[in-house]
């Protein structure tokens, strides 16, 4: 319970540090993310676990199903069916550390995480069940 509460007061502090303009419309919004670097910090800001894949990655698979088998229920983007997809994985190229891959990208509580071999570290040495409590995305 205490975990739900925390994901509702960090939303209400996204909320209050930047208040919705009433003048702002739907396609202002529309326009902000339509910018691929908006779309990953919007997607990974709404979501516990958010992972960024392409479908016919085998490592992006391995991610998917080490979260799934935790419990977890990642939101999960498929870069290749997704309309700004070559965008967003440019951006996450710029993230990710030198000598690391674009994909799998995972992000928790809002944070990126970092490929599979950060998600795989964490989980071998026990961090990543506290990280995924933290966000919200346990409840265990």
């Amino acid at each position: 319970m205490q975990v739900a509460k925390k994901s509702m007061a960090s939303s209400v502090t996204l909320n209050s540090e930047k208040p919705a303009s009433k003048a702002m419309n739907q396609q202002q919004q529309q326009q902000q993310l339509d910018n691929p670097y908006q779309i990953v910090k919007h997607l990974a800001s709404s979501n516990a676990v958010v992972l960024f894949s392409m479908s016919g990655c085998c490592m992006c698979t391995v991610a998917k199903r080490l979260l799934f088998g935790l419990g977890v229920g990642p939101t999960i983007i498929e870069l290749d069916h997704h309309s700004a997809g070559p965008d967003v994985q440019a951006v996450l190229f710029q993230i990710a550390s030198e000598g690391q891959q674009p994909v799998p990208a995972v992000f928790i509580g809002g944070k990126f995480l970092g490929g599979i071999e950060t998600l795989m570290a964490c989980h071998i040495n026990g961090t990543l069940v506290p990280l995924l409590k933290d966000a919200g995305a346990l409840w265990l």
